[in-house]
């Protein structure tokens, strides 16, 4: 029941801004369309500060706003990491992909694809002295290799003889394996290979053998009326040559490599990005702790409960949430529901329900522990009293337990605050999530995560402190 409460609540929570557009939506009769994008890919789509304020740009996008325009409809894009697009997608959280993605045969089992817009040839980005070393696919064997997870580039990779493939998510840590020399080459698009090309970094003339699928715009399936549109609106911006158009424009928006700058002197400059980020951190970190009290306090009274049943859902509740990762738990919740159930959270109401329910298996165990380390002649002084058992454990029993695992329950907030990172994964606007977009907006490696390193420091440190002041407290009143 008090999960209930919780999915109702969060989703009430959440739902404030989706209820207020729908009203203009309807007011306005101007439809929404949602663009399922990774914006680490320029000049495809990549974030930048325009007159203050933080932009998703690239021909990408520029595209996607030509296909609303022709609809009559509003963009509304959403940012997340490149192999949670499909998913995204199959699950209806979007309406549309466009993310510098080839049509595969593998790809169009799960998806529809619109007609191929634009074709790009590949390239092998090394370190600068490594250039003439790895100038043929050949001496490609058995390197160590970087490329972009769920992509053509590491179908690619699969293929060389040998190869040792690292493959991430995000181009900007990529680029960090082939600075830091943990990889020897990463195979990269050939336009974002030319964004990324820094005083470091070499494109060699080694040229990746490979089908040309093209570029195309992913659809849900059975949904001939979306994609119908979105090809009538390639049509017109191919004839009449807007696409280069688009590309050239994008490409001349990339900063390139940027001057080194101290650590503080970085935060100062982005410190929007990491305040906005620090908000959602603490907003996901506060409620996850205190829904995770209350339903870890419920399932611990489950687990000590007389009735087998009930004390046998406590643990299985218990050992399944702490037995499986955070991170599988918030893609089941995010992307499950929703293709099993039809139930679609936000990434900011799933970031909340996971956070929530992983918590509470942990507080359930750390109340477990509080409750029966009170002495048994508690409970037997307040009975002779004249208390009922629910009296005697509520007065009695329970503010002594709490007070007990009060250092536990801290350090449970204090993990919370470092692990509500993951959700950044799905789209969270978290504190990590700003770093990687600060990544690939300033082209820096280390700065955009030695400041939030530091940050994450700054909030856990404040919170053990006022925690361990909280603790005094507690035990000068036992003294008095």
């Amino acid at each position: 029941m008090l999960i209930i409460v919780l999915l109702c609540f969060v989703m009430t929570y959440s739902g404030l801004n989706r209820l207020a557009y729908a009203e203009d939506s309807t007011n306005s009769a101007k439809k929404t369309i949602v663009l399922g994008t990774s914006a680490d890919f320029p000049p495809y789509e990549f974030h930048k500060v325009i007159d203050g304020k933080d932009q998703i740009v690239g021909f990408d996008i520029q595209i996607a706003k030509q296909i609303a325009a022709d609809m009559g409809a509003e963009l509304k894009i959403e940012d997340m990491s490149f192999d949670s697009l499909l998913p995204a997608l199959t699950s209806g959280r979007v309406d549309f992909l466009i993310s510098g993605m080839n049509p595969t045969p593998e790809r169009k089992k799960s998806i529809d694809f619109s007609d191929v817009y634009y074709r790009a040839n590949q390239a092998i980005m090394v370190r600068k002295a490594d250039k003439d070393k790895y100038n043929t696919m050949d001496t490609l064997k058995g390197a160590k290799i970087g490329v972009q997870k769920s992509s053509l580039q590491e179908e690619i990779g699969q293929k060389i003889e040998g190869a040792q493939l690292t493959s991430l998510d995000k181009i900007s840590d990529i680029l960090m394996q082939l600075q830091t020399n943990r990889v020897d080459a990463a195979i990269i698009e050939g336009p974002v290979a030319q964004a990324n090309l820094t005083d470091d970094f070499a494109i060699t003339s080694a040229v990746p053998q490979v089908e040309d699928y093209g570029y195309a715009i992913g659809v849900k399936k059975n949904n001939p009326e979306l994609l119908n549109s979105i090809n009538a609106t390639l049509a017109h911006l191919i004839k009449d040559g807007k696409v280069q158009e688009f590309v050239d424009e994008a490409s001349s928006m990339v900063n390139g490599q940027q001057k080194t700058q101290d650590t503080f002197s970085f935060f100062l400059k982005y410190k929007d990005y990491y305040i906005a980020g620090i908000k959602y951190t603490l907003l996901l970190s506060i409620l996850g702790v205190i829904f995770g009290f209350i339903i870890g306090l419920f399932i611990s009274l489950l687990r000590m409960n007389r009735i087998a049943i009930l004390r046998w859902i406590g643990v299985a509740y218990i050992e399944v949430l702490r037995g499986t990762p955070m991170l599988v738990q918030l893609l089941i919740i995010h992307y499950g529901l929703a293709l099993t159930f039809h139930i679609n959270f936000t990434a900011l109401e799933s970031g909340i329900i996971t956070l929530s329910i992983n918590s509470s298996a942990y507080l359930a165990e750390i109340f477990r522990a509080g409750i029966q380390g009170v002495d048994k002649g508690q409970m037997e002084a307040a009975r002779s009293l004249g208390m009922s058992s629910s009296q005697a454990f509520r007065h009695i029993i329970l503010p002594q337990a709490i007070k007990n695992v009060l250092p536990a329950i801290g350090n449970e907030f204090i993990t919370i605050i470092k692990e509500s990172s993951i959700v950044s994964f799905i789209g969270v606007a978290d504190l990590m999530f700003q770093a990687q977009v600060v990544r690939g907006i300033s082209f820096a490696g280390l700065n955009p995560l030695l400041v939030a390193a530091v940050i994450y420091f700054i909030m856990t440190f404040v919170l053990s402190k006022l925690l361990g002041v909280l603790e005094r407290k507690l035990r000068t009143s036992d003294i008095h």
